[in-house]
This record gives C-alpha cells, structure tokens and sequence, in this order.
C-alpha cells in the first residue's frame, strides 16, 4: 500500500443483499463480501421487505468488518465511504445508509450516496477500463433501460420500462409455472432444455423507441397457461420457458442494436441481476461480438446480482469527481439515475 493508494468502502443494501466490498484504485477488488437472504424469502416467493430490513441490521456489522479484515485495512486507510442511496426498499436502504454515516462520522471519513444502477453499470469498469460513448443495458428486478454515457458520471436514460421490468416478468412467469423464487435463474435453466414453439407477443412500442414493455407479454404467458389448462391440453413447462425467453430477448437485443447503430458507441455494456441470464448474455455474443468498433463488455456473474464492489466502483468516480454526501444523507427509494 502507497500513500497514492485510493480505498473506497462500500455498502450495499438496497433489496434482499447485505454486501460489503472494498477496491483500490477505482478498478481493483480487494473485498468483496455478500450476505445473500434468498433462502429467508423463498417460502414467501418474493422479498418481504420488513424481513430483509431485519436481516441487514444483523448482518451489517459482520460484512463490512469481513471485508476489512479481508483487505488487511483500517479505517484510516479508507479515502472514501460509499452506500447506495437509491433506488430500492426504503427500510433496506436506511440500514445501510446509517451504518455508512455512523462509521464515516466515528472515522471523519467522506460518505459518498450512490445510485444503485450507477453501480451496476461500473461494475464492468472492475473487469475493463470504460470508453466513451457507450451504451449500457441494464436488466434487473425492478429496472429494465438502456443509458447513453458520454463520459464518466453522465447518464442519459434513453429507453426505459413502461410497466413491468423484465426481472419481475421472469418472476411472475415462474410463479405461474410453480417455480421456486427466485423465478429467473430456473426460467432460463428450463428454456435451454425447451423449444421456443409457442407464438408469444414483441413489444415493439413504435418505430425508433427504445423503450420496454413486458407486462403484455407476462399476461400472454398467464393467459395461454389458463386456456390450455380450461381445455385439458397440457403445456411442457420447458416450451413455455423458451418461448417466454426467446419474446424477451429478442426485444431487449433488436433495441440494444438500434441504439448502438443510432449513437455509434465505443462500447456496450450489460448490467443488472439478469445480466447473469445465460440465454441474453449468449445471444448478445452472438449479435455484438463481431460488429467493427464495439467492444461487448459482459461481467462475471458475482458482479451482476447485487453487491458492494460496483457501488465502490461507482463512488470512486464520484469521489473523484468531488461529490460528497453529508450526514443528512437520507433514503431515497424513487431516485432518479441523473448525471453528476
């Protein structure tokens, strides 16, 4: 460790994750610590968020003094402390937010919010230094948008979900098809091993948008599942999986592609939970991988699902940039993914 040397601590708790993680330098992991609560919410099929502000409280301390001692850190080593301030659950929010003021008042340490999509798109800056302009899609959960950056801290949503984001509509089709929560992960598995035979809707929203739609396209699954069932006409799962997969990621690559084409970007990026989705990352592949002048920036799957490295990622910018939170730092559960 040099004097030059920038640690950033940061701190994640947004939805059903308690992480900790700490990178050196903007781009280097040197802690990385995650708290999953999947197995809490299972049995309700979804997060229950008075559950999961329970668990953040108890696992807290425990991650981030893990990942202290794992970067043989101490606090006055840190240059930085980082937290997501939004969007997300709001108690889940405020227990990461109160654990990040308390230690960077205890350690006069600058607190540094973060918005969480912010941090999920630098995530790729921990695997590839980014280059300007470049297009990140982000799909997860709660999020489904493509966003224009320029430069370092500047993003311009230039597509987003009108109603359900894709990870919710991979949710709401497990959880017709009697799948455990969380529903994604087994939609993909199943459609690799089922043929995409049944004819499902495109939400193609009009010529030249770049925005999302896949509530139509979750109802049409509920809906051919109840008229086969009224009919006694039995529907592999599997077909039904490929199917619903093939719908959605044919919309998210043909728009990605129009982007790409209309703001001639250096890079692509993926982002979010359902970045880890075998299906859309290999059909990304198989679209950008060749196409002259882009390079296809897709993270390992421990950087898609939530965690505190991209939120360090994302502060170290921010800190770079002279942004500073102060200890009126509040939740924000509808924060807007603004430039700095």
């Amino acid at each position: 460790m040099t004097k030059t040397d920038e640690y950033i601590l940061g701190i994640e708790t947004s939805c059903d994750e308690t992480a900790a993680a700490i990178i050196k330098n903007g781009r280097e992991i040197v802690a990385n610590v995650v708290a999953s609560q999947i197995e809490s919410h299972k049995r309700f099929g979804g997060v229950v968020p008075e559950i999961a502000s329970r668990h953040h409280v108890e696992q807290l301390t425990i991650v981030f003094e893990e990942a202290m001692q794992k970067a043989n850190l101490e606090f006055n080593d840190l240059s930085a402390i980082t937290v997501t301030e939004g969007p997300g659950l709001v108690g889940a929010l405020l227990t990461g937010i109160n654990a990040a003021k308390a230690l960077a008042f205890a350690h006069q340490i600058p607190l540094v919010g973060v918005h969480h999509i912010a941090g999920h798109i630098y995530a790729n800056r921990l695997i590839q230094e980014l280059e300007f302009p470049l297009l990140a899609l982000v799909v997860s959960g709660g999020h489904t948008e493509l966003v224009y950056m320029k430069e370092h801290g500047s993003f311009e949503v230039i597509g987003e979900t009108l109603d359900d984001a894709a990870g919710e509509a991979y949710d709401k089709v497990a959880r017709t098809l009697g799948l455990p929560y969380p529903g994604g992960p087994h939609i993909d598995r199943l459609a690799h091993e089922g043929t995409p035979s049944i004819d499902l809707p495109r939400a193609w929203l009009g010529e030249g948008s770049f925005d999302f739609s896949f509530s139509g396209l979750k109802s049409a699954v509920i809906n051919t599942l109840h008229n086969a069932k009224q009919k006694d006409i039995e529907l592999d799962p599997k077909d039904v999986a490929a199917s619903f997969q093939a719908s959605v990621i044919d919309v998210l690559v043909t728009k990605t592609a129009q982007a790409v084409d209309k703001y001639e970007v250096k890079q692509l990026l993926l982002a979010g939970g359902v970045a880890a989705n075998k299906g859309l990352r290999a059909a990304l592949e198989q679209k950008f991988s060749t196409v002259d002048n882009l390079e296809l920036i897709i993270p390992p799957l421990s950087l898609c699902t939530d965690n505190a490295a991209m939120i360090a990622a994302a502060g170290s910018v921010l800190f770079q940039k002279g942004v500073r939170s102060d200890l009126a730092l509040n939740a924000n559960p509808g924060l807007e993914l603004t430039s700095y």
